[in-house]
């Protein structure tokens, strides 16, 4: 029997996730989440505006003797990321998400949940629809595209929002309260390659599974290895023993996920299949003996296969391995001024292979711009020197915290009486849309909070479900005294 969702408490909150579940809204492709707020608010009589690129904004009148207090502002964003287990058969333009309890924790069946950012929208759809509730005047932002872009904060326009009190409901840990966000950018670098038809001899199939991928700004300090970057060391290794030429490598899917597979096709001359896999296989022991504490699912799989593209040529094999094992990825630098915070880090995200090129895909991040831009400086040099195109965006800005804010100051408040305790007040190294918010809305005074998510991005994202219902209990409460 299927777990039905609409069980859990609070009954409404939960059922307008089980509702998000069923409708596609990967990122680029959410227009339907958005036509379901629309849905909500049209049957509850709320005023709504929908802008050009599909945000969503949702206005509730305050509750009866609270209309002269400010307008708190709650915002989510409507996509999810896409991501599954090879092994899983799942369309996510048509197929809702299937889900599972086990224990405390709500999980999908080898997928992404969408709990990021699901059961925030969800709480904004519920506390649009509870009458009960004690709050001044509300306006519920839906952004769209956040994950792979920011699109849909990057283009909200003057006048959009009336509200300069935020409450981002975007945020993974129970407990804590985050007051500011890095910034970031991506870099997108394409390198031709010449093919080598006189190269013949067998192919070889190198495929790396089972890492455990996660978000590249919430875990890119937890050590976990990289796909691409693991079948490069093993390619490259290779070649101590036997002359190998790439014939393609496929890693990633997203540039803000770490890359949980990879696989390289790889021409060999004639004869030295053997040799060469025990070659690997060597290697990749060595791999796994330096991940062993994180990653205890990484796999291995060499096989032989038949390719009719023709591999790389010398130089181009060189060049594309020297990039992809060049490039940074993961830390660069910790916060100087705020103990456990990763201030500067990179993303080697995603690389495809095409007939004459290799696409490489980067994401930096940094809680200082000049960092920032001195990491995809870097991305930009060795690109160039490997003689390889690189085309890099404006990126977004970081959120930079104020811990002198009013907002701030009452929700700390609200959570100590409710739960006889401090909240943490943190900074995170994952980009949020408050950062570019707050350049487009001068004076707006935010905080994020949310329930406790672990692992998103990546298949094993759960959400615990006792949290979500003092998440719940603590947003109402928040929005009470701020009335």
């Amino acid at each position: 029997m299927a777990f039905d969702l609409r069980e859990l408490e609070p009954k409404r909150l939960w059922a307008h996730f089980d509702e998000l579940r069923k409708i596609p809204r990967c990122s680029g492709h959410e227009a339907k989440a958005g036509e379901y707020v629309i849905s909500v608010a049209e049957r509850n009589g709320w005023e709504w505006e929908r802008d050009e690129v599909g945000n969503v904004v949702v206005r509730k009148p305050a509750s009866p003797g609270h209309e002269s207090a400010e307008t708190v502002v709650l915002q989510g964003h409507l996509d999810m990321v896409c991501e599954k287990n090879s092994d899983v058969q799942h369309d996510f333009s048509k197929d809702p998400i299937q889900v599972e309890r086990r224990g405390d924790w709500l999980m999908a069946k080898g997928t992404t949940l969408g709990s990021d950012n699901g059961v925030g929208v969800a709480a904004a759809l519920a506390v649009l629809e509870d009458k009960s509730l004690v709050h001044g005047p509300i306006e519920c932002l839906f952004t769209v595209d956040e994950e792979t872009g920011l699109t849909g904060a990057s283009h909200l326009r003057p006048g959009f929002l009336r509200g300069r009190k935020l409450i981002n409901l975007d945020s993974e840990e129970e407990g804590v309260l985050f007051i500011g966000c890095a910034g970031g950018g991506d870099s997108e670098v394409t390198l031709p390659i010449t093919r080598d038809p006189a190269f013949g001899g067998e192919r070889i199939r190198v495929g790396v599974t089972g890492l455990r991928g996660g978000h590249s700004g919430i875990d890119i300090d937890k050590g976990r290895a990289n796909a691409i970057r693991v079948v490069a060391r093993l390619v490259y290794e290779l070649q101590g023993s036997l002359p190998p030429r790439l014939v393609s490598l496929e890693g990633g899917n997203k540039r803000n996920a770490i890359p949980r597979e990879a696989e390289a096709v790889v021409a060999i001359p004639a004869g030295e299949n053997g040799r060469a896999a025990e070659t690997l296989r060597r290697s990749f022991e060595a791999i796994r003996f330096e991940f062993k504490a994180v990653e205890t699912e990484m796999a291995l799989d060499v096989r032989q296969v038949e390719d009719p593209a023709n591999p790389m040529s010398a130089e181009s094999h060189r060049r594309v391995l020297g990039l992809l094992l060049g490039f940074p990825h993961g830390v660069l630098a910790m916060s100087q001024e705020m103990p456990g915070l990763v201030e500067t880090s990179n993303n080697l995200a995603v690389v495809r292979t095409l007939s004459d090129q290799v696409k490489i895909a980067l994401s930096s991040r940094s809680s200082i711009m000049s960092a920032l831009n001195a990491t995809r400086d870097v991305i930009r040099a060795l690109a160039e020197m490997a003689g390889a195109e690189v085309v890099q965006g404006g990126g977004y800005p970081a959120w930079t915290p104020n811990l002198n804010s009013p907002l701030l100051r009452t929700v700390k408040s609200v959570y100590r009486d409710l739960f006889g305790k401090e909240a943490e007040v943190k900074a995170i190294h994952a980009g949020l849309e408050t950062g570019i918010i707050g350049e487009k809305f001068p004076g707006m005074d935010m905080i994020s909070m949310g329930p406790q998510i672990e692992h998103p991005h990546s298949p094993d994202e759960r959400v615990h479900i006792p949290s979500v219902e003092r998440f719940w209990t603590f947003l109402t409460k928040v929005l009470e005294a701020l009335a």
